[in-house]
């Protein structure tokens, strides 16, 4: 498995748990753009395996902490206010 898909597959996971804490289900648009994610930045690995590898990271860390474009919470607030209660 190409080092660049662990943090993918991540940011797909944190945004599906995050949709699915908010009462939308699950959101099999975020699967599919999170497999064809993955694929991308396993196929930049085979050029630079640093800079997918760094894309892939950055695109984890965005994940968590920006809101979603239609208006939603970030992935942490979302979280953070699941914890408090």
């Amino acid at each position: 498995m190409a080092r660049s898909t662990t943090p993918v597959v991540l940011a797909g996971s944190v945004t599906m748990l995050s949709d699915y804490m908010q009462g939308k289900g699950i959101e099999w648009k975020v699967a599919l753009a999170t497999g064809i994610g993955a694929g991308i930045l396993a196929l930049v690995e085979q050029a630079d395996a640093q800079v997918a590898v760094g894309i892939g990271w950055i695109a984890f860390f965005a994940t968590l902490v920006m809101k979603h474009p239609n208006g939603a919470p970030s992935p942490v607030t979302v979280f953070l206010k699941e914890w408090d209660t």
